[in-house]
């Protein structure tokens, strides 16, 4: 019962700003940051560049998700293990 309560509080969380925000636009951390850079030194230069860029946006959304993926496989895993430890050490 307490995770049907949970999986539906994250559903929530997840759609309540898709169905009542319909118009906004959901942009990253990195556009807010470039922008607050330039309106405070309109002037400055990074000092480094990208040292790839991807050839499109879905080579990099692929990338992002595979990022995504590997970060959940490794605290699945970490989680399990600890479970699995907690139940076979008793």
């Amino acid at each position: 019962m307490k995770n049907l309560v949970l999986f539906i509080m994250v559903i929530l969380i997840a759609a309540i700003p898709l169905i009542f925000l319909q118009d906004a636009e959901f942009g990253g951390a990195d556009g807010q940051a470039e922008e607050a850079v330039k309106e405070v030194a309109p002037d400055y230069t990074p000092w480094i560049g990208n040292l790839w860029e991807a050839p499109s946006g879905e080579i990099e959304s692929l990338l992002f998700s595979v990022q995504t993926a590997i970060g959940a496989i490794i605290i699945g895993y970490a989680i399990g293990f600890g479970r699995a430890r907690k139940k076979y050490t008793k």
